[in-house]
């Protein structure tokens, strides 16, 4: 007797959205409380507490809208074979415009280009709705609408570019792999990691942005003397111009072996009160670098991604799998859809046990920069990026618990504090 694996995929989806909207139902109630919390009261502004909490208000009610359609969406898809008609259908039009639909690579690339254009006419309203109402509304989003075509029509030229020589290649692996086709599937992605890593900053980033050299002065030389004094290999600092697209903030870093690279978002700059503000969140950044966090988490990638293409492997010829979703055939990239719908709850358990890691990570590398001296500027960058970006001042415990990868304000602010009373005592 066949498993009912549809079944069970369907039966977890389901249950996995009532969980889900639960928590978001919680975290609603907490971003309505009309009072900030005790420990932010007279830090935070009366001002932009409101702001922060009719946006984050907004947010979460769209968000309701969004996960009601999408669930209904992904259901009917996977419960009426939908994806199966897809995969015929493409098959059929390969055949009518001349191509060999027997070749896999092919039929193969024709089913994705169906299931692209697919995800971006369901994407768009949410998208336009994001962008052009909510995050216009609470005076975030500085993007024209000819900027938002420009930027989708070049995703979907990188995507047209790029997907067929790895999808292809992903074919070929798994039609030849044998018993070590796991280590070759897991070889070839890590290879395609570093080499996105090392060509998406340099060639497909400065597709959508501007990226100019910090101009010398005090910022610079701060931060350079930082690097210098923490051994980080820094050869570039740059600035990007994210207030084109909105005003959030942000800051990062890149670069293999001795050759490292730091990016300041240009609203970053302007939001922070000093340069020292700056200076701090960048301390708290090569914290992470220092204490190996980046190294951590791309090796737990790594297993994972090793780990899910054995599960991969043990399934991948399974006849009864492919018919419960409504196949035939066994086409290698259905095969791999499949299978990923299928280790759906072990995914969520994962997340749920990186966002644990990411958020001890946080902590680290704050009392990483507290320990460089940067304590009171990192309290008021912390501060004035929650301000300036709106963020959520309350939060449910479950819900940050499940969803955040970074500990809420209030926390974050606390750690600090503790960190003061165990040095003074």
């Amino acid at each position: 007797m066949a498993l009912p694996y549809l079944e069970a995929v369907l039966c977890f989806m389901i249950l996995n959205y009532i969980f889900e909207t639960y928590l978001n139902i919680r975290q609603h109630r907490a971003l309505k409380l009309p009072m900030l919390p005790k420990s932010l009261a007279g830090v935070i502004s009366d001002e932009k507490f409101e702001k922060a909490r009719a946006y984050s208000l907004d947010k979460s009610n769209f968000n309701f809208v969004r996960e009601a359609i999408t669930i209904v969406f992904d259901i009917t898809i996977l419960y009426y074979k939908v994806l199966p008609w897809v995969w015929k259908k493409s098959g059929e039009l390969a055949t009518n415009v001349g191509l060999n639909a027997e070749n896999e690579i092919i039929h193969t690339l024709a089913f994705l280009a169906g299931v692209m254009v697919w995800s971006q006419i369901t994407d768009l309203p949410f998208s336009l709705y994001s962008t052009f109402v909510l995050e216009t509304r609470h005076g975030f989003n500085k993007q024209t609408i000819w900027l938002f075509i420009r930027d989708m029509i070049k995703g979907i030229f990188l995507s047209i570019l790029l997907a067929p020589p790895i999808v292809a290649a992903i074919i070929v692996i798994v039609q030849n792999g044998g018993p070590y086709l796991a280590i070759y599937l897991w070889g070839f992605m890590f290879a395609l990691a570093l080499l996105m890593m090392t060509i998406y900053p340099i060639m497909i980033a400065p597709l959508f942005n501007k990226f100019t050299p910090l101009p010398e002065g005090s910022l610079r030389e701060k931060i350079e003397k930082l690097a210098d004094s923490l051994k980080f290999p820094l050869k570039k600092l740059f600035v990007v111009d994210g207030s084109t697209r909105s005003s959030h903030s942000n800051a990062y870093m890149y670069g293999f072996f001795k050759n490292k690279r730091i990016v300041l978002y240009d609203t970053l700059i302007q939001q922070c009160t000093n340069d020292n503000e700056v200076v701090s969140v960048l301390a708290h950044e090569l914290g992470h670098w220092k204490l190996n966090h980046t190294t951590y988490s791309f090796v737990a990638v790594q297993l994972l991604t090793f780990m899910q293409f054995g599960g991969y492997t043990l399934v991948r010829n399974s006849k009864d799998l492919f018919e419960s979703f409504g196949f035939d055939d066994q086409p290698v990239i259905i095969g791999l859809i499949i299978f990923m719908h299928t280790i759906i709850p072990v995914q969520h358990v994962l997340s749920f046990c990186l966002n644990l890691v990411s958020r001890a990570f946080e902590f680290q590398a704050d009392a990483f920069a507290k320990n460089l001296g940067y304590a009171p500027e990192l309290r008021g960058a912390l501060v004035k990026l929650q301000e300036e970006n709106l963020s959520a001042m309350n939060t449910d415990p479950w819900y940050s618990a499940y969803h955040y990868s970074h500990p809420p304000l209030v926390e974050r602010l606390s750690a600090l504090e503790d960190l003061d009373s165990k040095k003074e005592n």
